[in-house]
């Protein structure tokens, strides 16, 4: 009787984990074949610019992590150029591979028309590598001691988008115009590899404070120290990415992991990030793509985020 019973409870047990185990394939299967792949635009609109102004198309990329033969990924970025932007912004990591570059360039070439700002991730400068994904539980990936040889070719891809007119905000700060308004950026080099150096914002003439003006901070990765520098001097919006929102999340609860510092409810999405005494909207992307090394999303579809800002009002 008692062996019988125990007979009963291990099948029991073991019909459990036969299920789990193909819930778990059949969820692995839809993240890695389907759900990485439907790409949609996530659309937004914040009331931030002067008073009086006309609306300002953003579209904001991040973590393109493009990889040879990702057509589907390449044919869909083409395809945003149809969204018409007034600026784009691309916050980094937009290779994965070595021979990453042209495809990279070629997909990008209608974007490449419209103006456009950028500053680099760790996956423009090196390639990713194996690794365990529970590793991610103890805190903020690491790069691996020989990260050196697995460089890949950034200055290239940097060159090219310079000479489309693109801006280089790693480290950096420019003021730019468009349609009329403008807009004065500040960016930092990749801060998950504690490369950021704060630049503040463009000075400009000593009347400049008296003109039309909207102030933008451009990161790859939201480390709480960079959020809270661009905060505490003035910005009006904050733009990022890094965390792919997750990338596997759980349904109804969201993201597990955010690779940085961020609280993980803001690792995809607009929410308001509040320091010193003042609030600045805060634009995270989950992302386009993801590491060659775990290519699977689930419930946390890839993105690009059109941002309509509009007037104050008066």
């Amino acid at each position: 009787m008692v062996a019988a019973t125990i007979r009963r409870r291990l099948a029991g047990a073991g019909w459990f984990a036969a299920c789990a185990a193909a819930a778990g394939g059949a969820a692995l299967a839809y993240g890695s074949l389907i759900e990485r792949n439907l790409f949609g635009i996530r659309e937004e609109t914040l009331a931030i610019l002067p008073p009086g102004r006309k609306p300002l198309r953003l579209l904001h990329l991040s973590d393109i992590h493009l990889v040879p033969g990702q057509t589907l990924k390449q044919n869909w970025l083409r395809s945003l150029a149809s969204t018409q932007p007034d600026l784009v912004v691309n916050t980094g990591d937009n290779l994965s591979h070595r021979q990453s570059v042209e495809p990279l360039l070629d997909a990008l070439a209608p974007l490449l028309q419209f103006p456009g700002v950028f500053v680099a991730g760790s996956n423009d400068y090196y390639a990713p590598v194996p690794k365990n994904p529970f590793s991610y539980f103890a805190g903020p990936s690491k790069l691996p001691k020989d990260y050196g040889s697995r460089e890949l070719p950034w200055r290239q891809m940097h060159q090219a988008f310079g000479n489309a007119g693109w801006i280089d905000l790693s480290n950096r700060h420019q003021s730019i115009v468009v349609d009329g308004l403008r807009l004065d950026f500040t960016g930092v080099d990749d801060p998950h590899l504690q490369r950021d150096r704060y630049t503040g914002f463009p000075k400009g003439s000593v009347s400049s404070g008296r003109a039309a003006n909207l102030r933008i901070a451009v990161a790859h990765a939201p480390y709480q120290r960079v959020l809270d520098y661009f905060t505490g001097d003035g910005a009006e919006l904050i733009l990022a990415g890094h965390t792919h929102g997750g990338q596997v999340c759980l349904p109804g609860y969201g993201a597990l992991l955010s690779n940085c510092d961020l609280p993980t409810w803001r690792a995809r999405g607009l929410t308001w990030w509040e320091h010193a005494g003042r609030s600045v909207p805060l634009n995270v992307s989950a992302g386009i793509g993801t590491s060659r090394m775990a290519p699977v999303r689930f419930a946390c579809r890839p993105e690009a985020v059109l941002l309509e800002l509009v007037a104050r009002p008066a």
